[in-house]
C-alpha cells in the first residue's frame, strides 16, 4: 500500500468515526457514500477486524475501531511530519501561510519575527491578520487560516496547540503614581490603591498572588479605569492613573526604561502562569511551510522568551 493510499484510507476512517455517517464523510471527500462504504470494507479486510457496526439507521464504531483510531491518528501525524521533513530537505518551501493573532502581541512581537522569517524564506508569503475580538481567537477561523495565535487557556482540545512562549504577569505602576500614593510592599496592600482592570472576562491568573502559602486574589478596591483591552490598561498605567497587572510581553520594554516600576519583584520575576502563548492549528491541515514557521517561532520566542530574559536582567539592579 503506497503512502498516499494509506493516508487517504486513515483520514476517511477517522472522518466516518467523527461524523458517524458514510454520507457525511463522503461530503468531505470527492466520493459517494457507497464508495466510502467500499473503502471501509477494504480497510476492515486488511485489518482482519470489523471497525464499524452498520444498521439501516446508523454507523457505530466497534471497540476494535476505537482502539485502531488512536493508532491511526498517530500514524497520520507521523506521515505528515515525515513528508514535511522530506519536502523541507529536498526543496525550498513555497506558498502562503495565513495567520490570525491578537493585535497587541502581533504588533510587538509577531510582526518583527515574521519579517525575519520571510527574509530567510524568499519562496514563502504570509498573510497576517491582527484581531481585536477575543472570540475570533478561539480557533473558529481555522480552515480559513493555517494558524491562530492564542494567549491564555486553550479553547478546544480538538485543536493542536504548539506552545510558543511562557506567560508571566507583573504588577506595575508609573513612578509618578507611586510618588503620590506610596509603594505597596505586599499584595494585601493593593486594595488601598487605584486600579486598572478588565471590565468583563479577566484573565484567569490576573491579580492572584501567593500570600502566606495560599493563592489569593488581591486587587485595588477603586478602579480608575476598566477595559476589555490590556493595551488600554497599559496606556493608563503609563499616564499615572493607577496600578495594573500586565503581561510582561506587553510591559517589559516600559519596565526596562523605568516608565513603569515593577512591584513585588524583590526575588526576580513572578512565577510563570500555567497557561502559555500558543499557536493553534488543525492537525490535518498542517503543511510543511506551516511546520517550518512554527519551528522558527518556537526558537525565536521560547522558554523563557526574550522579553522576560531582558526584564530579569534589569531586575538585578536594585530598585530606587
Amino acid at each position: 500500500m503506497n503512502p498516499d493510499t494509506l493516508t487517504d484510507q486513515l483520514e476517511l476512517f477517522l472522518d466516518v468515526l467523527e461524523t458517524g455517517s458514510f454520507s457525511a464523510a463522503a461530503r468531505r471527500h470527492p466520493l459517494t457514500p457507497s464508495a466510502v462504504a467500499r473503502r471501509i470494507d477494504a480497510l476492515e479486510r486488511a485489518m482482519g477486524s470489523s471497525l464499524f457496526s452498520r444498521t439501516t439507521h446508523a454507523v457505530r464504531v466497534t471497540p476494535a475501531g476505537l482502539a485502531f483510531a488512536e493508532r491511526a491518528r498517530r500514524i497520520l501525524a507521523e506521515l505528515h511530519l515525515a513528508r514535511a521533513e522530506a519536502v523541507s530537505l529536498s526543496s525550498a518551501p513555497e506558498g502562503m501561510i495565513r495567520i490570525d493573532a491578537p493585535s497587541p502581541f502581533g504588533r510587538r512581537h509577531l510582526a518583527p519575527a515574521i519579517a525575519e522569517f520571510l527574509r530567510a524564506n524568499p519562496g514563502l508569503d504570509v498573510q497576517l491578520r491582527l484581531i481585536d475580538s477575543f472570540i475570533d481567537l478561539q480557533g473558529e477561523h481555522l480552515g480559513e487560516v493555517d494558524i491562530v495565535v492564542r494567549i491564555g487557556p486553550l479553547p478546544d482540545s480538538r485543536l493542536v496547540a504548539t506552545p510558543l512562549a511562557s506567560m508571566t504577569r507583573i504588577v506595575c505602576a508609573s513612578p509618578d503614581y507611586l510618588r503620590r500614593r506610596g509603594i505597596p510592599r505586599s499584595p494585601l496592600e493593593l486594595e488601598q490603591h487605584d486600579g486598572l482592570d478588565w471590565d468583563s472576562l479577566a484573565p484567569p491568573y490576573a491579580w492572584r498572588f501567593e500570600v502566606d502559602g495560599k493563592l489569593q486574589q488581591c486587587k485595588p478596591k477603586r478602579l480608575r479605569q476598566t477595559s476589555n483591552n490590556a493595551e488600554t490598561l497599559l496606556f493608563s498605567a503609563l499616564a499615572g492613573l493607577g496600578v495594573a497587572h500586565l503581561p510582561t510581553w506587553m510591559s517589559s520594554e516600559h519596565l526596562q526604561r523605568g516608565e513603569l516600576i515593577p512591584l513585588f519583584c524583590e526575588q526576580g520575576l513572578p512565577p510563570i502562569e500555567p497557561v502559555s502563548i500558543y499557536a493553534l492549528r488543525l492537525e490535518r491541515e498542517a503543511s510543511p511551510r506551516t511546520r517550518l514557521l512554527l519551528s522558527f517561532l518556537k526558537q525565536r520566542f521560547g522558554f523563557p522568551p526574550p522579553w522576560d530574559q531582558a526584564l530579569q536582567a534589569s531586575l538585578a539592579i536594585p530598585q530606587q
